[in-house]
């Protein structure tokens, strides 16, 4: 179980593009960290992998441990693939904004799933809800291990440790990094490393509507999974985002479509709002400013969403942004 060969030593190392169509209008230069080209097909292949790492080596994980972690997709899939290669159980506890591609990703993978149908009674969310569920499942499955995605350090040291410094390599200087924040993992890891490299770089928070980390104000229902929570996530250091830009499912469509029309780059949903951030911003970057804009996964997982004409129509104002044709 030591052994980190195979797949698992394809995670990290993705390509980092330049998008100059989608932003041939832009006196700046806009460059997108390719997360789906994971194994996993996403970000959440570096933490799931630290964190099962980190648990066998302190003997919190054996040979008969069943790992159980709540999730809305594609830190599932990751865990359901390194589970697989290592030969583990593992049960995910998701809700019904699970896409059904991830849901059938996961059960190809043989992980047994979980689906908490009901929100929490209190905030109307259904985070709390799955939680609740993975403490539940602690209790009856006696040996198991929880990761908490949410509250585990090795979930931003993954980041901290891989995903900026392959960045960093690459490019000369960095002026803004764009990152979605969920379980703020990917940020934090990210802005403390540049943090401790010295580096002036502005970081850009890209939050859900309606979510309740940066507490934008209002309600908003959330339909697609990858952006925001219903809780601050304990793992979230607020100070470390200079500017936060808030989307709606909308703008994350919008955004994916473009990426998609332009770059011809399928993402998902979290991508879309990530580049919508940056469009957003457009006339607050100066001329000759280097972005990076971390793309957390592929879009494959949307077509049943994002990619999907009578979905998409649902959603307020669609028909009038002409996102349906």
């Amino acid at each position: 179980m030591n052994a980190l060969d195979g797949l698992l030593s394809a995670i990290g190392r993705t390509p980092l593009v330049r998008l100059a169509r989608m932003f041939a209008d832009a006196p700046f230069r806009v460059y997108a960290k390719l997360e789906m080209m994971n194994p996993g097909g996403s970000a959440k292949d570096r933490p799931a992998l630290r964190m099962i790492r980190d648990a066998i080596d302190r003997g919190l994980i054996g040979p008969r441990t069943t790992v159980i972690e709540s999730s809305s997709g594609n830190l599932a899939i990751s865990l359901a693939l390194i589970c697989k290669f290592y030969g583990l159980r593992f049960v995910c506890v998701v809700d019904p904004r699970t896409t059904s591609a991830h849901l059938r990703t996961l059960r190809s993978l043989g992980a047994g799933i979980e689906t908490v149908r009901e929100p929490d009674p209190l905030t109307g969310e259904y985070l709390p809800a799955r939680i609740k569920r993975i403490r539940e499942l602690q209790e009856e499955l006696g040996d198991c291990c929880w990761p908490n995605q949410y509250a585990n350090p090795a979930s931003y040291l993954a980041h901290y440790g891989s995903t900026m410094p392959e960045i960093l390599r690459e490019l000369d200087r960095i002026d803004y990094l764009f990152c979605g924040v969920s379980t703020f993992g990917t940020l934090r890891g990210c802005a403390e490393r540049l943090r401790d490299e010295g580096l002036s770089t502005r970081v850009i928070a890209v939050d859900a509507a309606g979510s309740a980390i940066f507490e934008s104000g209002g309600s908003a229902v959330r339909r697609l999974p990858g952006l925001g929570a219903a809780i601050v996530p304990p793992l979230c250091r607020r100070e470390l985002a200079d500017r936060v830009v808030h989307v709606t499912d909308l703008d994350c469509v919008a955004g994916c479509r473009e990426l998609r029309d332009t770059e011809a780059i399928l993402a998902g949903a979290s991508s879309g709002g990530v580049v919508t951030a940056i469009r957003r911003m457009q006339v607050d970057i100066p001329a000759d400013s280097v972005c990076v804009a971390i793309l957390p996964d592929r879009g494959d997982r949307y077509l049943d969403t994002v990619y999907d004409d009578k979905w998409v129509s649902a959603l307020p104002g669609a028909s009038a942004e002409g996102l349906v044709r």
